[in-house]
């Protein structure tokens, strides 16, 4: 994992290459993903002005004496990623140490942590400071989860694009919350 680590960048690299892969993309997919990076931006920058951590959390967190770190498998395109990463960043920036590792940079970490035999990210892996895994967590809330089977159990009553409105609307009003509590839950 210490690997993994080393090649982590920081959120503000983070934000930095999405800006540049949508301003400049240097290959197809980046050309195919602009409007996923604009829009993942944008979710980012409403996160990072609303977001405020909830000093309940903070408590929680100071009662755990977590001394480890947490490594981000995201990438910028991700609608899931870019309504949780900004939270973990700000609810965790001056306690514990946070890096992003960029999934498609590398899927070898990603394949280590699949959900349901799938990439999906975000994936929050929680590491004690010798990097070994304590837990990880992701790639979506409980509530995110849900309404996610509510859509496969259901595709035709409940559509995709419901789906992702429904869950949009929940990110937006929630702001992370839940995701902080559930990673304190595993800390």
């Amino acid at each position: 994992m210490k690997n993994y680590w080393d090649k982590g960048i920081t959120f503000e690299e983070y934000i930095d290459i999405a800006i540049q892969r949508k301003d400049n993309p240097d290959n197809q997919k980046d050309v195919d993903y602009k409007q996923y990076y604009e829009l993942g931006l944008q979710r980012m920058d409403r996160t990072l002005k609303k977001y405020t951590p909830d000093e309940e959390q903070l408590n929680e967190l100071k009662s755990k004496n977590f001394d480890g770190k947490l490594l981000i498998i995201s990438e910028a395109w991700c609608g899931d990623a870019s309504a949780t990463v900004p939270a973990l960043i700000k609810f965790f920036e001056g306690r514990n140490e946070v890096r992003i590792f960029l999934r498609d940079s590398d899927t070898n970490l990603i394949d280590q942590f699949l959900t349901n035999g799938t990439q999906s990210i975000p994936k929050v892996i929680i590491l004690d400071d010798d990097f070994n895994v304590k837990n990880s967590w992701g790639p979506r809330p409980k509530y995110g989860k849900e309404l996610l089977m509510k859509y496969k159990a259901d595709p035709e009553g409940y559509p995709k694009d419901t789906f992702y409105n429904d869950l949009q609307i929940y990110y937006a009003k929630n702001r992370g919350k839940d995701a902080v509590q559930e990673i304190l839950e595993l800390l």
